[in-house]
């Protein structure tokens, strides 16, 4: 079946965690993935890559925000919530992808308007499987608002 939206797509990893980062990375490498991937170790990371402060002045704007919610410095809901209410950011898709179940977490980051909430499967083959589905979701599915194709 062809694919008429298929297109390379800039995630921004927002993950401090170094294993689950890599789990990620690599599983976009092995199946040839199209994308380009740029990693942030915390919230403070996050903003100033979205916001391009120094020293992610020429950082592109990414398509998707893949947001851990446990994060050193400003955690990931507010990260969601800076997003979601800066007027040049709020079209971004955020997925929360967290090890997190907790009713709480899933209802404070929906509350913020998250585009979807994930939990970290602890089975490797569940992750990689995960993270193919994301790639195949918002690279080949998903159309981006007007003007972002």
């Amino acid at each position: 079946m062809p694919r008429s939206h298929e297109r390379p797509v800039h995630l921004l990893l927002v993950e401090d965690d170094d294993s689950h980062a890599e789990l990620v990375l690599l599983e976009l490498q092995d199946k040839g993935a199209a994308h380009s991937v740029a990693r942030v170790r915390d919230g403070a990371e996050a903003i100033a890559y979205l916001t391009r402060a120094e020293p992610f002045a020429d950082a592109p704007r990414p398509d998707v925000v893949l947001l851990d919610l446990k994060l050193p410095k400003i955690d990931g809901h507010e990260v969601l919530s800076f997003i979601k209410d800066n007027p040049s950011l709020c079209t971004i898709p955020v997925v929360v992808l967290t090890t997190s179940e907790a009713e709480s977490d899933r209802a404070r980051a929906y509350a913020h308007r998250a585009n979807s909430y994930v939990v970290k499967p602890v089975d490797l083959e569940k992750f990689q499987r995960l993270v193919n589905e994301l790639d195949r979701y918002w690279g080949q599915y998903n159309v981006p608002p007007p003007g972002r194709t």
